[in-house]
């Protein structure tokens, strides 16, 4: 029988407290309801658990689709509600994935991006990819902003011997605009910016990357 959803995040509650110590701020900065999209730093696979179990409301992801058949972590994130994205599948693909979002969003759901587009092991905020923005600029929701700092540590041997300190960081809610009348390359690339400095900001400031100021 499949497991639902609410056991399986209970059991990594469970988890994730006995291996790891962690805490959140900034909960009172969530939307307690309407589509927004959540934009976070990524360095490690626990990321995503790590941020269902932080979050006062359901979240929704999109995720590499290599990922979906990882033994039990996989099953994880079918239970979750995360949608697969072909990591270099065809153009058709990718439109289907914006759209499920934007489906999402519509509903007036909460979707999980990480605009790097892929873990940067050594905690390094990585340069912004599009999509995000595109997604923000499409659906006119609002983006909110996370940062992830000590899931790094989780790259080690016996990493669980120590229990390593990870904090969750929410800022405040955004929204971004653009008078361009289609979304360039130019204009992509600034909204981009944006985003990725709303996460920086929220970095110690020599994990910011390309984005420290």
């Amino acid at each position: 029988m499949k497991p639902r959803p609410r056991i399986v995040i209970a059991i990594a509650r469970v988890l994730y407290r006995l291996l790891l110590r962690w805490s959140v701020t900034g909960r009172e900065h969530v939307p307690p309801d309407g589509a927004c999209i959540l934009i976070a730093n990524h360095t490690h696979l626990a990321d995503p658990v790590l941020l269902m179990l932080a979050f006062p409301r359901r979240i929704t992801f999109m995720a590499k689709e290599e990922l979906f058949r990882v033994p039990l972590f996989g099953q994880v994130m079918r239970d979750a509600g995360m949608l697969p994205v072909p990591r270099t599948g065809a153009l058709q693909q990718k439109r289907d994935v914006m759209r499920q979002s934007e489906e999402v969003l519509g509903r007036g759901n909460v979707m999980a991006v990480f605009p790097e587009g892929k873990r940067s092991p050594s905690g390094l905020l990585l340069e912004g990819k599009p999509g995000a923005a595109a997604l923000a600029i499409h659906t006119g929701a609002l983006l909110v902003p996370v940062a992830i700092v000590g899931t790094e540590q989780l790259l080690r041997r016996w990493w669980w011997l120590r229990r390593p300190r990870v904090t969750v960081t929410i800022g405040t809610p955004f929204r971004v605009s653009s008078a361009a009348e289609r979304l360039g390359r130019t204009e992509a690339s600034r909204l981009t910016t944006e985003l990725m400095q709303s996460i920086a900001r929220l970095l110690p400031p020599e994990r910011r990357g390309p984005y420290a100021c």
